[in-house]
């Protein structure tokens, strides 16, 4: 079991709830502590005293983040045989991607998130646990690629502009179809 963030304080949820909604907008690079501060009525100030730097928010926006998918694993984790826990996860994943389907060009392509992910051992750990959860025994390069594969599809499907009208039930349904045949599960 990976280790869990502590809980963050309503007033540190607040600002990493706004900085998580204007990343996913304007990229980290393009959000200012002054553009935080705006969202949620307060000072810049008042958000300097709960983060001493912009790079404290983004670790902690990407904590929430993994501590969202920590929970996706602990719960499919918990289902059972091998076999039900892939499913499980598959759904969760699937769910969390659409549920957050807004954040997810934030979490797979600002050159910000995906250098500190890169080098992040928090990240590490949860990615190899997501991956023997849904590989299972299956290692190895291509284990590897089928998984980075299926885990880009998910992100990049639920933010590609094709999809952007699409009903959540569609879309969660469409993907949960697509993964199951992906990885030669029945459907």
């Amino acid at each position: 079991m990976v280790a869990t963030t502590p809980a963050l304080s309503p007033v540190k949820a607040r600002i990493v709830n706004a900085a998580l909604e204007l990343f996913a907008e304007h990229g980290v690079g393009g959000t200012s502590l002054q553009m935080i501060a705006d969202h949620i009525n307060v000072t810049k100030a008042a958000v300097y005293h709960q983060y001493r730097t912009k790079d404290e928010i983004v670790l902690a926006a990407a904590e929430s983040e993994l501590a969202r998918l920590a929970a996706v694993l602990d719960t499919a984790a918990a289902a059972g045989s091998p076999d039900r826990v892939r499913e499980e996860l598959l759904i969760r994943i699937v769910d969390l991607a659409v549920e957050r389907r807004r954040m997810e060009s934030t979490l797979l392509g600002d050159p910000v998130i995906v250098r500190f992910f890169a080098n992040y051992q928090r990240y590490r750990q949860v990615m190899r646990r997501l991956h023997r959860m849904l590989m299972g025994d299956d290692a190895g390069p291509r284990a590897n690629v089928r998984a980075a594969m299926l885990l880009a599809a998910i992100g990049g499907a639920v933010m590609h502009p094709l999809v952007s009208g699409l009903d959540e039930a569609t879309m969660r349904a469409e993907l949960l179809r697509l993964a199951r045949r992906f990885l030669d599960l029945p459907d």
